[in-house]
This record gives structure tokens, sequence and C-alpha cells, in this order.
């Protein structure tokens, strides 16, 4: 496994240490969130630096996509209690985005880990998860 390469100074993804990677492809790479959401929260980046999502090539977003379900396959394999997952991008700051290198959230979700999840994602906005 290569580590991803900077040419952006002091971005944090560029420069991630190797021991955090748990898996990888030739455009990306997935590591565990160092603030997760719930257990093993994982954050699937692409090794090119790129702020936004929308920056991602065709074969980036792909590949971004199949890191997506091996890590999943993984945290299913580790953890037996998850039966879903949220997917989530923050793309911008007005979107919540703070590290402003693109990065895909993969976060484990586990029956009874909210009282009602339904609206999921819907709830970014308060008030707007219900319908």
């Amino acid at each position: 496994m290569s580590t991803p390469q900077s040419s952006h100074g002091t971005c944090l993804f560029c420069d991630i240490p190797q021991e955090r990677i748990f898996l990888q492809n030739e455009y990306a790479y997935a590591i565990f969130d160092g603030y997760p959401v719930t257990p093993l929260h994982a954050l699937i980046i692409p090794k090119r630096h790129v702020d936004s999502f929308f920056e991602l090539t065709d074969t980036e977003l792909l590949q971004c996509k199949a890191l997506l379900s091996e890590a999943r396959q993984k945290i299913l394999d580790d953890d037996r209690a998850v039966d879903g997952f949220n997917i989530g991008v923050n793309a911008g700051a007005t979107a919540g985005q703070t590290i402003f290198h693109c990065h895909i959230h993969l976060i484990p979700r586990r029956a009874g880990d909210v009282e009602n999840p339904r609206g999921g994602v819907r709830h970014l906005i308060p008030g707007k998860g219900f319908y």
C-alpha cells in the first residue's frame, strides 16, 4: 500500500499516516473517522486532492464507490449489530464541510441508536426530518 501523496502543504487527508488506512485502491483510501458519529464510522477519501465531491472524475467516483462497498462489508463483518448505513458528503462550507479535501462518510447504523430514525439525513436541517 502506498501513502497518499501531498501536494497541498498541510492538508490533513493528503498527509494521512499509513497506519490509519484500512482499505485502499489506486484512486482512494478508507480510514475510520477520528470523531465518529457511531462506532466504525468510516471515511472514503480520494487520493487526488480535490475540494469537492463534484470535482471527482468518473474513474475516481467508481473507485470511491468500490471502497464504499468494501468498507461496508468490513463493517458488517466486524459488527453484526449494524443493519443500516448513512452515506453523506459535505460539499462547501455552507453544507458543513470543514476539511476541504473531498471525503465521503459511511456511517453504520444500529437498531435503537436513535429513538426514531425516519428521515435520516433529512435531519440535517432541524424540523425537516419528519414528514
